[in-house]
């Protein structure tokens, strides 16, 4: 099932919101492939989204995290209505509101 992501600022929260339900978390791990969805034209708030089909983890533990490490930074632009990265696998969603591309760590 699609699921949309986007920050929730007053919050201070992510959103996971797909046809049955809506939650929040404060970090999230989507482990797969998304794509930016956007809505330039809406009349009141145009908006960004990031759409998977794939697992999206909430608040996931530490041990999970060192398995990955940060590529680039995924960047909204909410002047333009616009992503820097238009997909690509892997993301995390941290809790100070940032968004990174991730893999999984090479093992020595």
């Amino acid at each position: 099932m699609k699921s949309k992501i986007y920050r929730c600022n007053c919050r201070k929260a992510w959103s996971i919101q797909n046809r049955k339900l809506k939650t929040t978390a404060r970090t999230i791990l989507l482990h797969g492939e998304w794509a930016a969805e956007l809505k330039p034209d809406r009349k009141t708030d145009p908006k960004g989204f990031i759409a998977t089909n794939q697992t999206i983890i909430m608040n996931p533990e530490e041990e999970v995290m060192v398995q990955f490490e940060k590529v680039a930074k995924l960047l909204y632009d909410k002047e333009r209505v616009d992503f820097n990265i238009p997909s690509g696998k892997d993301l995390y969603f941290a809790e100070d509101g940032a968004c990174y591309i991730i893999r999984k760590r090479k093992n020595s």
